[in-house]
């Protein structure tokens, strides 16, 4: 067997590499179709690291011509493809998805049809099918929480990263649009001193000019002596998750990632929105939220403004079982199930295809 995994994005591979272990733990061959970017550096470190092959493209119109020249027997998405009649001349598709967040493109990920698509758990694979009865949906759980549920993740040494081992650590972890990173107090992790914060933006907020606003506040934020600012090399969210005692996020696939693991979160409802998404436009941030939203909110506690984070952190640190029983019914709705052998299916059912 011969396995392709198409990373447009660098945030793609958290979720692809328990799978490649996998693969290769099979003797299967398995290489990583990169794409140009401003981290081609970063994007060959993380290979050499990982012992991975690769090769370079400069868009999905080159990816597809090599992907037509290698005739793979399966090729992995972490999201859409606009060439897949092509490609399903010579290889299957596969869409494993880089996240499980309340965006309704999680479900419209689908409108192009992929050979299969594994899900993360019962409920939504249910809703896929009704939603394409054509499509294949294999429900096999998150790979991306493997790691950590079997304990092969130790996180970061604090020391290490010039933070106090005795102090307890929250993660922030800010997506990029719609976000709370605007309306932080500026001077915010002096209000948190007696923490370790990590703070684990999206790709986007580092890597697109667009959000350069959101860039300047993040590197001032990282000047605290309490603060550890990921770097770009710090691509997957794992070994933050299991070095903190609890999150604060906004509408981010990292609220429910974390709560997965049964540590609290705060979800940030105080968000900066666009006009375009304001007032009479509301109706446009509603439309890009999935329909369950309302229900997944509950699985953490809510800060409506900056003012009442400090309190909020607080409370759920000294008594982090206060949202347990709604936090473990969600997490399965949201991520399956959480025995940390999501990529073993994976690679049962790629096995089985032959």
């Amino acid at each position: 067997m011969y396995v392709l995994f198409d990373v447009l994005h660098l945030y793609y591979l958290p979720q692809y590499l328990p799978v490649q272990q996998k693969l290769a733990g099979q003797n299967v061959k398995t290489a990583f179709v990169f794409y140009r970017s401003i981290h081609d550096e970063i994007m060959e470190q993380i290979a050499h690291d990982n012992d991975l092959e690769y090769t370079w493209v400069e868009d999905d119109k080159e990816a597809t011509s090599f992907y037509l020249q290698e005739k793979a027997d399966w090729v992995f998405f972490a999201n859409s493809f606009a060439h897949l009649d092509e490609l399903h001349q010579v290889s299957k598709s596969a869409q494993i998805g880089h996240g499980i967040g309340p965006k309704a493109c999680y479900y419209t990920k689908s409108d192009t049809a992929m050979t299969v698509r594994f899900v993360e758990g019962a409920y939504r694979c249910e809703r896929l099918k009704t939603m394409y009865p054509e499509n294949e949906f294999v429900d096999v759980g998150f790979s991306k929480l493997d790691s950590l549920i079997t304990g092969k993740e130790p996180g970061f040494d604090l020391q290490q990263l010039g933070l106090d081992p005795n102090k307890p650590t929250l993660t922030y972890a800010p997506t990029f649009y719609p976000s709370s990173i605007e309306c932080f107090a500026k001077d915010w992790p002096a209000d948190f001193n007696d923490f370790n914060i990590l703070i684990k933006p999206h790709y986007f907020s580092i890597a697109k000019e667009k959000y350069h606003r959101q860039k300047a506040l993040l590197e001032h934020w990282a000047n605290f002596d309490n603060v550890y600012l990921a770097k770009e090399t710090d691509y997957n969210l794992v070994p933050f998750m299991a070095s903190s005692d609890i999150l604060i996020s906004d509408a981010s696939s990292a609220l429910f990632e974390f709560a997965a693991l049964n540590k609290p979160v705060i979800w940030c409802d105080f968000l900066k929105l666009r006009w375009s998404y304001r007032g009479l436009f509301s109706y446009r941030f509603k439309k890009r939220m999935d329909e369950d939203f309302g229900e997944y909110a509950n699985i953490a506690v809510h800060a409506k403004h900056y003012k009442e984070l400090r309190q909020l952190v607080l409370e759920q640190y000294r008594q982090p079982s206060q949202l347990e029983s709604i936090r473990m019914e969600l997490a399965e709705k949201l991520a399956g199930r959480l025995d940390g052998k999501a990529s073993d299916r994976v690679l049962s059912y790629l096995m089985n295809q032959q």
